[in-house]
């Protein structure tokens, strides 16, 4: 996925075949605008770990999802990016329904890209607030490390 502008194109018309994570994941993209991206996601019974709550792990990849997709609407063709610190803080249990990722760029650098994001349930509880740094890349860079 090297053209995001084109990648960012396919996926709000629905069509996810560049990023099967998404997929895999049951992610939607509802909103996308510079700086910003909206997903929801289903809170499946496989996601339900032993205490019978969401895994977490999972919540955080949806934040980093987001925030990610957040930082693409504001990147030159040339650029790339990669998470390079993400930090999370779980609020409330996520148990059932959907869950929405709400993620906002807070800066873009030269060479930094830093997001915030804000997960909650269908009833709009906060389940999780995240932040994370991305670190922009040449496209030309991304393959094989």
């Amino acid at each position: 996925m090297v053209d995001y502008g084109l990648y960012l194109t396919k996926l709000q018309s629905g069509n996810d075949s560049d990023n099967p994570f998404l997929a895999f994941m049951g992610m939607s993209l509802e909103e996308l605008e510079d700086g910003y991206a909206r997903f929801t996601m289903p809170i499946r019974d496989e996601f339900i770990q032993g205490d019978g709550v969401m895994q977490g792990g999972l919540i955080v990849a949806m934040a980093d999802e987001s925030m990610a997709h957040a930082a693409m609407t504001l990147l030159q063709p040339q650029e790339g990016i990669v998470t390079i610190e993400l930090k999370n803080n779980f609020i409330a249990p996520a148990l059932h329904g959907r869950l929405s990722a709400e993620a906002t760029i807070f800066q873009k650098g030269l060479s930094i890209v830093v997001g915030d994001c804000v997960v909650t349930n269908g009833e709009g509880r906060l389940i999780a607030r995240s932040s994370a740094t991305f670190l922009i890349r040449p496209i030309n860079c991304r393959e094989g490390g």
